[in-house]
């Protein structure tokens, strides 16, 4: 009779254990990220962050245009992932702006509307290449281990959103136009979303690639209206009120090299422009804009202030194309409210990106 208890005790107590181990997989944040991915900092950081981070799911990954082409963002997400060891679903999305014809336009636009403190130009200064597997393997010399989804980044995002109601919180750190055609095909997937985290926008100052527009909403100011329209349950955007106050130094970019040691990642980041500017200048400094995104969705206390304001993009061809506003007390038409975050902890953020917990390659 004694046995019989304990090992009935033994069984329940391998139960409880099981229904524990259920329940912290159930209790891992869901997050797609949404990114016109480039090396390193900073989308290459908020995603290996993202793909490693205790808490977190990471269930797919969409490349949309903008700081890069889809193709080449395919290229350096599967390569960040081959090298974190991490298969996570990479998926090539649209390719072009909602607007007609704004690769071409670029230079007029930039004649006629301005230029602001930021001459980055992103796709608008390249041409697309043939396939990101050519990309691929001109960038690193070797055939690619992994390969992206043979399907649309568009199918993708309505497919994981209908399959995980409630579930996904999505990282848009890039142009907004996979989302927005994802709400076009499909507007049955806007309630269904946990909650949307944006890099975007400069709502209390002025942009920084124009002197209205920030570089992720001025790529496609079309697609950020529509999305930070959408009634979402819950909108957090971090645009340059936030990102501008983050500044990457000499210190900050020595201590997370030394934190990488002779991993791959840390070869990476010595080619990046970021990597070879520091090394001439140690005056240099930059920002780490979608690294904030990530921080935030892995741990929210890293905000520390934050303004709730009704939100709109401007999309009248003009001076002002791309412009993105807040309306603290009486909103316009159509507009949907959104947490604007003004400030973090930037100890707390700094020590989060060099934490060894995020970087599987460095350990």
């Amino acid at each position: 009779m004694r046995i019989l208890t304990h090992m009935m005790l033994g069984m329940a107590m391998l139960c409880m254990l099981c229904v524990t181990s259920v329940q912290a997989a159930q209790q891992k944040e869901k997050v797609l990220l949404d990114t016109d991915m480039v090396e390193m900092f900073d989308d290459g950081v908020a995603l290996i962050m993202l793909a490693n981070a205790p808490g977190i799911d990471l269930i797919g990954v969409t490349c949309v245009t903008g700081n890069s082409w889809g193709q080449e963002g395919v290229a350096y997400s599967l390569r960040h992932l081959e090298i974190e060891g991490r298969n996570i679903p990479v998926v090539e999305g649209m390719r072009y702006p909602l607007r007609p014809q704004r690769h071409e336009l670029f230079e007029m636009e930039r004649t006629q509307f301005g230029m602001g403190h930021d001459a980055w130009l992103g796709s608008l200064g390249r041409p697309e290449p043939a396939s990101w597997q050519d990309f691929y393997k001109q960038q690193y010399g070797r055939e690619a281990q992994f390969e992206p989804l043979n399907t649309h980044a568009v199918n993708f995002i309505i497919d994981t959103i209908r399959a995980n109601p409630h579930e996904v919180t999505i990282a848009a750190i890039g142009p907004c136009t996979n989302l927005a055609a994802a709400i076009r095909m499909a507007p049955d997937i806007v309630p269904l979303v946990k909650r949307v985290v944006y890099m975007g926008g400069s709502f209390f100052q002025p942009g920084n690639v124009t002197p209205a527009a920030e570089f992720n909403w001025w790529i496609d100011p079309e697609a950020a209206q529509i999305t930070v329209r959408s009634p979402f349950k819950e909108q957090i955007v971090f645009g340059l009120d936030v990102c501008e106050k983050v500044v990457f130094r000499k210190a900050h970019y020595d201590r997370f090299l030394a934190s990488l040691g002779k991993s791959p990642q840390a070869d990476i980041l010595k080619k990046t422009f970021v990597g070879q500017t520091f090394a001439k200048d140690a005056n240099f400094t930059h920002f780490v804009w979608d690294v904030l995104v990530a921080a935030a969705i892995i741990d929210p206390g890293i905000i520390t202030a934050e303004k709730t304001c009704a939100i709109d993009v401007n999309t009248q061809y003009g001076l002002s194309y791309g412009q993105s506003l807040a309306f603290p007390k009486f909103a316009a038409s159509g507009c949907a409210k959104a947490r604007i975050v003004t400030d973090i902890d930037q100890e707390r953020f700094w020590n989060m990106v060099n934490d060894k917990t995020y970087w599987k390659s460095a350990r």
